[in-house]
């Protein structure tokens, strides 16, 4: 099924809306359940009755349907109790290793890569994307992420995989010009990763069909930035799957219904022949193959978009279209 967030005055965490599978129609959930935080924390008792309401949809048979407008979306969870990102993608780290000539982080290639990111005021997947300045080294992340139920202190691998409930896309912003100065502190990052955005509707694996396989989301992310074609890198490329995110960050303490764990941008290191989903990997690449990076960051008026599109041709997760300014302090 097909989950996305409505916007709401009532509550900060919107009203849940089940979405049908060509993202044509939707209808509202508010009988089974009021937000997606709330399904989460009770996925067990309300997920079958979700499940039959967007069966409904499909076939039509229920009323009170309309059309299901992306711009009235929120991200899924408009906010959430944690956001873990990782770093799923080795070649994609090890580009950049290359072109910055940066020492490899310690057993990155044997235990994921992870860090805590904000997650109490996610933005919306459509408008306006603010920030202080210009000069801050704007870039946008396309990636995979999954939202999670319990799961316990020390989970193994196969209970971690069963606590996936839904998955969904992400653009993980980051300040680029900040980021050295806060990893040379090596207390973590905060200035330089502004708010998060998803795309308008999270999934269930079910959804994903064949490309939900091998612990991983093998289907293509697809990113124009100011309506140009910047990479279509396969998720398919991973070497952590997401069971081995989950027992990571689960590894000394419980991950609580509504934790979402990000797969880190997705890469095959290969930007000459798949792009990239993010600007720092092709500066890198003309590091590495020119002796200096020739492409900019994102400037005020910039849009990017991001979308995946499934085996029929269908978007996926709906399509995240974001346009930078300056904030309004």
């Amino acid at each position: 099924m097909k989950l996305a967030t409505y916007k709401s005055v009532d509550s900060r965490d919107g009203r849940l809306v089940v979405v049908s599978r060509d993202l044509a129609r939707a209808v509202d959930a508010g009988g089974i359940v009021p937000t997606l935080q709330a399904a989460l924390d009770r996925w067990d008792a309300v997920a079958p009755r979700l499940a039959a309401l967007s069966d409904a949809l499909d076939a039509g048979e229920v009323n009170g349907t309309f059309p299901f407008d992306q711009a009235q979306a929120e991200s899924p969870l408009p906010r959430a109790y944690q956001w873990l990102d990782g770093s799923s993608y080795l070649a994609h780290g090890r580009l950049l290793d290359r072109a910055f000539n940066i020492p490899p982080i310690p057993q990155a290639d044997v235990i994921p890569i992870m860090y805590q990111g904000g997650s109490d005021d996610f933005l919306p997947p459509r408008g306006e994307a603010s920030f202080v300045s210009d000069e801050d080294g704007i870039d946008f992340e396309a990636e995979f992420a999954i939202v999670v139920g319990d799961v316990p202190m020390g989970a193994d691998e196969a209970t971690a995989r069963d606590a996936v409930r839904l998955v969904m896309l992400a653009n993980d912003w980051s300040l680029r010009a900040l980021q050295p100065w806060e990893m040379k502190r090596g207390f973590g990052l905060i200035h330089a990763k502004p708010s998060t955005a998803f795309a308008p509707v999270a999934v269930t694996p079910d959804e994903l069909g064949g490309a939900w396989r091998d612990g991983l989301v093998d289907l293509r992310v697809l990113t124009a930035w100011n309506g140009k074609m910047f990479g279509r890198p396969s998720g398919g490329a991973m070497d952590y799957r997401y069971g081995q995110l989950v027992t990571h960050a689960a590894r000394t303490r419980r991950l609580r219904a509504g934790t979402i764990i990000g797969f880190g941008t997705t890469s095959e290191g290969q930007p000459d022949k798949v792009g990239s989903a993010c600007i720092t990997e092709r500066r890198g690449y003309e590091i590495i193959q020119e002796g200096a990076p020739k492409t900019p960051f994102m400037k005020f008026g910039d849009t990017v978009s991001i979308e995946v599109l499934g085996a029929d041709g269908r978007s996926v997760f709906g399509r995240i279209d974001q346009r930078v300014v300056k904030a309004r302090v």
